[in-house]
């Protein structure tokens, strides 16, 4: 290694990820322990048979095992998967919120497993941003002020965050609730208020923690035509977990499928529902399949009654 590539690892810079890859991740495993005393380390995922002992002991809890992903600039990747099966863990490990017990994240070239508190501090401000499943506001700031708040933390001037804020609340559809306080909103307007927070902070990469799971369906959908409105104007690359298959088809360009901590298949959502991988997966989509099954019925129906129609006349 040259002196040049030398300063880039040691300030987490250099990752090894190509301009094509907005996040890539490499090996990555979380053991989370629940006895006192007990470590874990990057050793140990290295041999199986501790691993093994792990998993089926009451000492940890093996939430993320060996994955690996490339999120190319752009795409809404949706990672999908049942309660317990990592998604939000690995989320989570982007941001460091939950720190690896093994592997490399990199995002847009920097290393963020690598980044020391202060690099990992700005990295937070400047290049990620993350929209939460309970909305995560603070009660006691209105709209604008919660908007704003990134942008204060960040140092902007004042005129310059609130026109930033200003033009954010206007593309969520909340322009004239600026001065309302969480309290007065409805699920899906603190939810349009978690987005704007993000967006306003104009950072390349968006995390979405099952962002709309708690809301109606009729909100849900509303929300998710809007991010669908708003993608194609940003053109962010998006990380959205969510446990609901139609959310991800809808929203999703490609799809990785987790099941207790590993990831079994990946795709887009055509791909995933034309060929899931394994008995899990087609259990995932098969709601998804008798539909697309009736609905080729139904129209293969109408065809021949159109057919037999034409023959008769």
């Amino acid at each position: 290694m040259d002196a040049p590539q030398q300063a880039d690892a040691a300030s987490g810079v250099s990752g090894g990820g190509t301009a094509a890859e907005a996040i890539l991740i490499r090996d990555l495993w979380k053991i989370y322990t629940r006895k006192k005393g007990l470590t874990v380390s990057s050793s140990d995922v290295e041999n199986e048979e501790r691993v093994e002992e792990l998993d089926r002991g009451e000492d940890a809890v093996v939430a993320m095992k060996n994955v690996s992903l490339e999120i190319r600039q752009g795409e809404t990747f949706i990672i999908m998967g049942l309660s317990g099966s990592g998604k939000s863990t690995l989320i989570r490990c982007l941001l460091r919120l939950v720190e690896p017990t093994s592997g490399e994240i990199i995002i847009n070239g920097e290393n963020v497993t690598a980044m020391n508190k202060r690099q990992l501090v700005n990295f937070r401000r400047e290049k990620i941003a993350m929209v939460f499943q309970h909305y995560g506001l603070l009660p006691h700031r209105t709209v604008l002020q919660n908007v704003t708040f990134g942008l204060k933390l960040r140092g902007e001037e004042k005129e310059c965050r609130m026109g930033k804020a200003a033009d954010a609340i206007e593309k969520v559809g909340l322009k004239g609730w600026e001065k309302y306080y969480p309290a007065s909103l409805s699920g899906g307007m603190r939810q349009r208020v978690g987005i704007a927070r993000a967006l306003v902070m104009d950072a390349p990469i968006l995390l979405m923690d099952e962002p709309f799971s708690g809301l109606d369906p009729l909100i849900r959908r509303e929300l998710q035509d809007e991010m669908i409105h708003l993608q194609k104007v940003m053109h962010k690359t998006i990380f959205f977990v969510t446990h609901d298959l139609s959310e991800a088809l809808r929203m999703g360009d490609r799809m990785a499928i987790m099941k207790k901590g590993e990831i079994v298949q990946v795709g887009s959502p055509d791909e995933v529902i034309a060929n899931p991988a394994d008995d899990y997966v087609m259990r995932f989509v098969s709601d998804e399949r008798e539909q697309m099954r009736r609905a080729e019925e139904v129209l293969a129906r109408s065809r021949a009654g159109k057919e037999g129609a034409s023959h008769v006349s």
